[in-house]
């Protein structure tokens, strides 16, 4: 009853002295020996009932005894079968959750879009923000032998009773079988630490009484004269300049004297034409490392977690970066590490999304107290993710998060062809500004809990995607609410993003000076008064 006990306080988030204590303990915030035993106790205190799940078998399925079998024929394919079970998670608010099954498979199809194909997963909803999110085992594809399939849930969030468990395949065609006996599932090892959690954020130099600032992500290229001219009169006062190719693709920047000479050429027109034009148009910039060396792997994790020559490669680098570009720091808002972090499986010892981050910024702080270090949560940098972030123990650190929520409406009709529109505010799918307050009530927590200083790195909304300007105008109130800076995605990028181009599809993008997320955008930068002649 004492381990229950215990996690029960963990999963409520609130600093608590027995498990997130002093700066640098270890996982949990305490000694490393301390943690083992703890996690050895908890994982076998509170064993989960597999057996007691009903199954919902669909066509393509067939159960007999602890032997599921999912076999989906080509024509089938876009069909696929999903195997359902509710499952009571609620016990684990607060931990990491980890699955095992076993199951072998035969000639299982690439699916169209690479978070589906081969599925053992959770489906979870938040009971408070109604944000749902799926942690899935790593893809399979074609034939595999008899294995273990691992699945993890590494969010700490609350986790609602009824969620779902979910096996088969999606999307795609072939056959898995999975041994129903085998299933297990546990309280998970923290795969980072979490720590600092008394530590209240110090800011000084341009981060004291700054104001807020207000602004846009740049495009990926070169920007020019008239980019800035623009911006300036549309009311710009912060560029987030990204440093970016090949983004979100596997197998990429492998190969570290490349990608360093490819860097250097984005470093040096950031500064022989980027900085000198945010002097000149006051503006604040900041320089965001948009890919990693490296790249990314399977189910968008950083190589850099896992392969110790590029972790330290990024480290060195940033110590170079700061070196050179210290003494700015009037312009530079600060130094964004990584865009978008993902890990998902256990990272090398001091390598983590979290660790690696804060080595790069001690590193920084060798060469440059002053400038300010911008650090990412993990999960894609999303909001929920802040339930579990420890802050940094240096100063002039400034947190990150990136707003896309629900990405349902967000990014309807983005990665294939969208069924009915989906519009902004959403009575029936209770989409609206107070729904976006309780998707952002981890990050306000963080914040007041450290004293934390706020950046939205990025938020949008489709083109085309119905009311999207209303989205944008709640999202920009609730920010000035809040006193967070923030930069829209993005100036001049992708059509479906840029708020001077309209159309139904990508195929449609056309020219238009009077779209009304460009109206909401120059409202929000305190063009509102001016706005009408501008359109």
């Amino acid at each position: 009853m004492a381990i229950k006990s215990f996690n029960s306080d963990m999963g409520r988030g609130a600093p608590n002295a027995a498990w997130r204590g002093a700066p640098n303990a270890g996982v949990w915030g305490l000694a490393p020996t301390l943690a083992a035993a703890l996690y050895t106790a908890v994982a076998t205190a509170a064993p989960s009932n597999p057996a007691a799940l009903r199954w919902k078998l669909p066509p393509y399925a067939t159960q007999e005894g602890d032997i599921l079998a999912i076999d989906v024929p080509v024509e089938a394919a876009r069909q696929g079968c999903r195997v359902e079970a509710e499952i009571d998670l609620s016990q684990y608010d607060g931990m990491p959750i980890e699955a095992e099954i076993e199951a072998w498979g035969e000639s299982i199809a690439k699916p169209r879009d690479s978070w589906n194909g081969l599925k053992f997963q959770f489906e979870i909803v938040d009971p408070e923000s109604g944000e749902k999110r799926y942690p899935n085992t790593a893809p399979l594809l074609g034939d595999f032998d008899r294995r273990t399939l691992r699945l993890r849930d590494s969010l700490c969030s609350t986790r609602p009773a009824p969620s779902r468990l979910v096996l088969g395949l999606q999307d795609t065609c072939g056959k898995v079988t999975f041994d129903l006996s085998t299933l297990r599932i546990h309280e998970g090892r923290p795969y980072w630490p979490v720590t600092n959690q008394t530590h209240l954020c110090a800011y000084s130099g341009p981060l004291a009484d700054a104001a807020i600032h207000r602004g846009v992500m740049s495009p990926g290229g070169d920007m020019t004269a008239a980019d800035f001219a623009t911006l300036a009169e549309w009311g710009v006062t912060l560029l987030r300049y990204q440093m970016i190719r090949g983004w979100g693709k596997t197998g990429t920047n492998r190969d570290i004297a490349e990608f360093e000479a490819w860097l250097d050429s984005r470093l040096d027109h950031f500064e022989s034409f980027v900085l000198p034009m945010c002097r000149r148009y006051c503006m604040k910039v900041v320089l965001d490392l948009h890919v990693t060396p490296g790249g990314r792997i399977a189910q968008g994790e950083f190589a850099m977690f896992f392969e110790r020559e590029y972790a330290d490669w990024f480290v060195a680098k940033w110590r170079r970066i700061a070196e050179r570009f210290r003494g700015n720091a009037d312009i530079i808002y600060g130094y964004d590490l990584c865009n978008e972090p993902v890990q998902n499986n256990e990272a090398l010892p001091e390598c983590d999304w979290w660790s690696l981050q804060r080595r790069a910024a001690e590193a920084i702080r060798e060469v440059d107290p002053v400038t300010p270090v911008i650090i990412e949560s993990n999960a894609w940098d999303t909001p929920g993710t802040y339930g579990a972030m420890s802050p940094v123990a240096l100063p002039n650190i400034i947190y990150e998060v990136h707003v896309y929520n629900p990405i349902e409406y967000t990014h309807q009709g983005v990665h294939r062809k969208a069924d009915a529109p989906l519009p902004y505010p959403n009575p029936g799918k209770g989409w609206d500004k107070e729904r976006l307050r309780r998707v952002l009530a981890p990050v306000r927590s963080f914040q007041e809990r450290h004293g934390a200083k706020i950046y939205v790195g990025e938020f949008s909304a489709a083109a085309w995607a119905p009311g999207a300007e209303n989205y944008l105008r709640d999202c920009i109130a609730l920010f000035a609410e809040y006193g967070w800076d923030w930069t829209y995605h993005a100036f001049r990028e992708s059509p479906v993003w840029d708020v001077e181009k309209a159309g139904s599809r990508f195929s449609e993008m056309a020219p238009d000076p009077a779209t009304p997320r460009k109206r909401a955008l120059l409202e929000g930068f305190g063009n509102a008064a001016n706005g009408a002649d501008m359109l």
